[in-house]
């Protein structure tokens, strides 16, 4: 059986806006707001066969900022806006635990890769980490995936095998 390819993707930042004019934090379902030409790069990894999951640290669940079910009403509104684009996320992988609780799931940890790695069997080598921040692309690094930076908040410290301004700019890429 041939494994499938995947790219994973961090939320803030990469999906929608964090730490903006608009909005600090996302605790609830009306702080959501997509990045510009997001919807688009997704539905383009769709059509090219990518199965696309997003995996997030959440530690305002476990800070106490919001309660899970308000996390699972703010990925509602993720996969609702999305879908105005024909763009579709398969699955959701989210670490609740606070900041430095050690837990295996929280990224800089690959776990919630490897996880929807084992569920989706996802050929890892073959698949994209795409994150704003170090951590995001050390989970990629560990798990084996190919990392992809978007935005230039850390662009001089992380060690990433490429460097976009966007995810509308990494799918061109990706196409060809």
């Amino acid at each position: 059986m041939i494994k499938k390819k995947a790219i994973f993707l961090d939320r803030d930042g990469v999906i929608n806006e964090v730490l903006s004019k608009r909005v600090k934090f996302v605790n609830k379902p009306s702080d959501f707001y997509l990045l510009d030409g997001v919807g688009e790069a997704i539905k383009r990894l769709n059509e090219m066969d990518y199965k696309v999951f997003v995996v997030t640290n959440q530690g305002g669940v476990g800070l106490g900022y919001m309660e899970e079910a308000a996390l699972h009403k703010v990925h509602e509104k993720m996969e609702s806006d999305l879908s105005a684009y024909g763009a579709t996320i398969d699955d959701v992988a989210y670490c609740p635990h606070k900041p430095h609780e050690g837990c295996a799931c929280r990224k800089p940890e690959p776990q919630m890769i490897i996880d929807l790695s084992n569920k989706y069997d996802i050929e890892l080598s073959e698949s994209y980490m795409v994150g704003d921040r170090e951590p995001d692309i050390e989970a990629g690094k560990k798990a084996g995936t190919k990392t992809v930076l978007v935005g230039n908040r850390d662009k001089e410290k992380v060690d990433a095998d490429y460097y976009f301004n966007d995810l509308l700019i990494f799918s061109t890429w990706l196409i060809g």
